[in-house]
């Protein structure tokens, strides 16, 4: 890969503590989805073991449960990001570096 194309290691890892940092202002997590039910009532659904279960919420817990979920989002993507960072770093060594798995040098032993 030529030097103008590499990834600037200094600055992937500037980015990935930037990423822990935001992770721990995730207040709430939570899976599932929040949708409105007639007469002024809401249904949090989401999977748990392969089964769709749900429950109503009041108003004051849908909003929670909302942001909760949104959060879960949020954290799912910077997962996703730093998980790109971590590749890329131990992946695209620099120029001259020794490949990730040397071959061996010495000769295989014969067969009996």
């Amino acid at each position: 890969m030529p030097s103008s194309a590499r990834p600037d290691a200094a600055r992937l890892k500037r980015r990935y503590r930037d990423l822990l940092k935001e992770i721990t202002r995730l207040d709430s997590l939570s899976q599932g989805s929040v949708m409105p039910q007639p007469p002024h009532a809401w249904r949090w659904t989401r999977k748990v073991a392969g089964k769709t279960v749900s429950r109503g919420l009041s108003a004051g817990q849908a909003e929670l449960m909302r942001r909760a979920i949104d959060n879960q989002r949020t954290l799912d993507a910077i997962i996703d990001e730093m998980r790109r960072i971590t590749q890329t770093l131990i992946l695209e060594t620099p120029p001259g570096s020794p490949p990730a798995h040397p071959r061996s040098k010495r000769p295989k032993s014969a067969l009996s």
